[in-house]
């Protein structure tokens, strides 16, 4: 942790530089990066970090694991990897012994990775899943490797009227967005304690009832429904959805995806 920082919303900038130090042979791609809204204890933090041992491989896969969002605890780069393909990782040009120029942008629910001085972001994360919305900036490291930290600098902006708690129940109007197509429902939802449940009316089915979870705002729900036959894209049948987000007031947005059939982002509208 960087002594006496207390971050929110602002830009993170750092050279960093990777030397892996496993024995010959041992594959070892390298993970260092910036945590930030981190708790004194390290407990809970959001972060960007490098893997430059897998910006050139051979597999085009590998090369997509160069770059990466995670969130401690409860959203490591397994479990968003295998609900959100693709979402949270990116590829990016990297090596190993070289310094790197990383450039973190954070406004709200939002954060962006620039790398070596690039007026494009390599990662770009629309809804980061911690809940704390301030706390300390971490240099953040792995085994096997020796990591270098040179010119930090943290330059703070005025953070965004973002609160947690909003809550999930009432009735909802949904715009989904996907690489299928677009669709607008209706959700009804209530909830008890952590827990969500309620009924999805749109194109994927009438009625067909959700479930989930609730967390200080952030809600994580499924429900099951059918392809419609109209869709150019995608043979109808039964579909499972997954959609996960933040409620902030009367207004909610976040990532949604059709089991083998879309992808894509969601928003919605609390009725009055």
């Amino acid at each position: 942790m960087l002594p006496g920082t207390d971050f929110q919303d602002g830009v993170i900038e750092a050279d960093i530089a990777l030397k892996t130090t496993v024995p010959p042979g041992v594959r070892h791609p390298g993970f260092v990066g910036i945590a930030f809204r981190a708790r004194p204890d390290a407990s809970h933090y959001e972060l960007f970090y490098l893997r430059p041992g897998n910006s050139d491989a051979p597999d085009q896969a590998m090369r997509n694991h160069s770059v990466q969002y995670v969130c401690e605890p409860g959203f490591g780069w397994y479990q968003l990897r295998r609900e959100w393909p693709s979402v949270y990782e990116s590829h990016a040009q990297l090596a190993k012994e070289t310094w790197t120029r990383v450039r973190i942008e954070v406004a709200g629910r939002s954060a962006k990775l620039y790398v070596n001085g690039s007026t494009k972001p390599s990662l770009v994360v629309d809804g980061m899943k911690g809940e704390d919305l301030h706390g300390a900036v971490g240099l953040w490291s792995f085994t096997g490797e020796e990591s270098y930290f040179s010119n930090v600098r943290i330059t703070p902006a005025e953070p965004q009227k973002v609160e947690n708690g909003s809550d999930v129940a009432g009735a909802w109007e949904m715009h989904y967005s996907s690489d299928a197509g677009a669709m607008d429902a209706r959700m009804e939802l209530h909830r008890d304690g952590n827990k969500v449940t309620g009924t999805w009316s749109g194109p994927l089915g009438d009625g067909r009832a959700i479930t989930g979870t609730w967390r200080n705002g952030y809600v994580e729900l499924s429900f099951a429904g059918d392809w419609p036959k109209e869709s150019p894209r995608g043979a109808p049948g039964p579909v499972n959805a997954f959609f996960a987000g933040w409620i902030d007031g009367n207004s909610g947005k976040g990532r949604m995806r059709v089991e083998a059939r879309s992808d894509g982002s969601w928003v919605a509208n609390r009725k009055p």
